[in-house]
């Protein structure tokens, strides 16, 4: 069929989950096992490769039974209510939290110390926002859209925050709608700009080839994001999670295809799509 492939030098792992990754490679060397809090990496093909090294996932539920073990707090982060836990547990907590999660966790609770009403654009139920809500006692208001928003009954005054990986333009728009209706808004940026840019880079390279295979984990809140990045940009952009997902019938011969992904996809999977294309 003779394809010709490349993959986008600007995806794959953030730096957060290099160094969360990293950080539980060089433990299950030195220990062969490791309890991780929750996925590692919003991706199953890198969680089950960490598994087979003796990663062992485990919930909340599970980490309240554990005794004198050594847990892995992923890029995410966690509430206060995690430390707590495994003081009394007598657990030591790798904490491979990111530093761009940790300093919003900080400035939320400088926040909620000073009695601001906050309110955090992000996903419900997503780990991160979990930890940034645990700030709070569980007193910040968390939304998804402005029109979920505008459902509660607002202050006049409001602190505006976000989780690291959400839209910065999404975010900006919010602020300016709030600001246009009456509200006084103090608005936080804390969106990773190692995340965001990602949006102008992948427009670039989508717009380059015949088709995209867009990688990630169908978990990746981020991956879902960046895929309507790519589709936004070039219609023929297929998501794929590993090499399985491949159909040929997609593909005509000589045609260009770029593979790109989320920021908890690893390159060794895009490698892995980029081998099976060739191939075809």
């Amino acid at each position: 069929m003779s394809l010709s492939v490349r993959i986008d030098p600007n995806s794959g792992f953030c730096f957060g989950v290099i160094y969360a990754i990293q950080m539980a490679e060089d433990l299950l060397d030195e220990q062969g096992y490791l309890y991780c809090l929750g996925d590692i990496v919003h991706n199953d093909e890198e969680v089950h490769r960490l598994q087979q090294r003796g990663l062992r996932i485990i919930c909340h539920e599970r980490l309240a039974e554990l005794r004198d073990e050594a847990v892995l707090i992923r890029a995410h982060g966690e509430p206060p209510s995690t430390y707590k836990l495994a003081l009394e547990n007598n657990l030591t907590l790798i904490d491979a939290s990111c530093p761009v999660v940790l300093k919003l966790q900080n400035r939320i609770k400088t926040s909620f110390d000073k009695r601001e009403q906050i309110f955090i654009y992000g996903k419900h139920g997503h780990a991160e926002v979990l930890g940034l809500l645990g700030q709070t006692g569980g007193q910040a208001v968390v939304f998804e859209s402005l029109a979920e928003l505008m459902t509660h009954e607002l202050p006049t005054a409001l602190t505006l925050y976000s989780q690291t990986t959400k839209s910065t333009a999404s975010f900006y728009n919010i602020k300016s709608e709030l600001e246009n209706r009456g509200y006084q808004v103090n608005a936080n940026d804390t969106i990773c700009r190692q995340v965001s840019n990602r949006d102008k880079d992948l427009r670039r390279f989508a717009a380059q080839f015949d088709q995209i295979a867009f990688v990630s984990g169908t978990k990746s809140s981020n991956g879902k994001v960046l895929y309507q990045v790519c589709k936004e940009t070039n219609p023929d952009t297929h998501f794929i999670s590993n090499v399985e997902d491949i159909d040929r019938s997609w593909f005509r011969p000589g045609q260009s295809v770029g593979i790109c992904g989320a920021t908890s996809t690893p390159m060794w999977l895009m490698e892995q799509v980029r081998e099976a294309l060739v191939g075809l």
